[in-house]
């Protein structure tokens, strides 16, 4: 099934987008969660619950889910080889070891068609092509064994990046702040895992990625390059520490997925500026597009004051 959330005057109901783009809108009580739940042998009990049936085209989709944490991975050495192209460069031994992930901000989700603005004082914004995990029910220490009945099914994921922000920000070691929360898009809706069991390859899903810029396209890849499973990104994300319904799994940019990638090879791509129109294209998932718009004017902040020692008395003064 796929199943998103639409705007129902002014509210979000869950939804069952079915083959022939039609929208069946689902009772308000039954959450995205509940839906991802319902075990395939009942799914049509569910469908039957429908109050409403109009075309894909008379409705707006949102965000198919609002999760609680984002673990966003990066597991496309093609991905990281671009990157880190140049003179002596090359992929840091250690990625290799084992996936590293780093948590994204759960409110800054965008969704279908939403207008992604240009971040504050950022003249370098990127898009970024992934496929996300999306977690349907909690585990802890899990093995890769036990992993795929914990993934309820996967969405497209643009991590957006301010990678002027990103650069400057890496300096200090801390991680990223401000490259990363200002925008994590996800659509148009979450497809269960069962219905992407045919483009499976062995441990991997052989999905075709693309993602374009009015209309020219940056490349493509195929997610069966991870060099980790979502299994094994469950398992790693379970590693003494809960995962719970509605945490997303981001597989990080696939090879080809952003302009930080083919700027890195000496392509010559221009930053996301107001007016352009990115679109992701997942194979067996649908398309996610949304447009680019002018943002606000960062406001300025004084360097940092040097502190002041508290005084001290000195040991057996009186």
């Amino acid at each position: 099934m796929r199943i998103g959330r639409i705007d129902h005057a002014g509210a979000s109901r869950t939804a069952v987008i079915t083959a022939e783009s039609r929208v069946l809108r689902l009772p308000a009580e039954i959450g995205v969660l509940d839906a991802l739940g319902v075990e395939v042998g009942e799914r049509d009990a569910l469908l039957e619950r429908a109050e409403a049936e109009v075309a894909l085209g008379e409705v707006r989709l949102l965000a198919p889910i609002e999760p609680p944490t984002i673990r966003d991975f990066s597991v496309f050495e093609a991905h990281i080889e671009g990157i880190t192209m140049g003179e002596g460069r090359s992929v840091p031994e250690r990625w290799y070891e084992a996936p590293f992930c780093y948590f994204s901000n759960p409110h800054a989700i965008t969704g279908p068609e939403d207008p992604i603005a240009i971040p504050p004082g950022s003249d370098r914004l990127d898009l970024e092509l992934e496929v996300a995990a999306v977690i349907g029910c909690a585990g802890r220490n899990l093995t890769v064994a036990e992993a795929p009945r914990h993934i309820a099914g996967y969405t497209i994921f643009n991590d957006w990046s301010a990678r002027d922000h990103a650069i400057d920000e890496m300096r200090l070691g801390l991680g990223f702040c401000k490259a990363k929360d200002f925008a994590n898009t996800l659509g148009p809706w979450i497809v269960t895992a069962d219905e992407l069991e045919p483009f499976r390859m062995g441990d991997r899903l052989d999905l075709d990625l693309r993602a374009s810029i009015n209309g020219r396209e940056l490349g493509d890849d195929t997610l069966a390059n991870m060099a980790w499973s979502f299994e094994e990104l469950v398992t790693y994300a379970s590693r003494g520490a809960w995962i719970k319904p509605g945490d997303v799994l981001g597989s990080g940019t696939c090879g080809n997925g952003c302009l930080f990638e083919l700027w890195g090879r000496g392509q010559e791509w221009s930053p996301l500026a107001p007016g352009d129109l990115v679109t992701l294209a997942v194979q067996g998932i649908g398309t996610l597009t949304n447009p680019i718009v002018s943002g606000v004017d960062p406001v300025a902040l004084a360097p940092a004051r040097p502190g002041r020692m508290r005084a001290r008395a000195s040991v057996g003064a009186p």
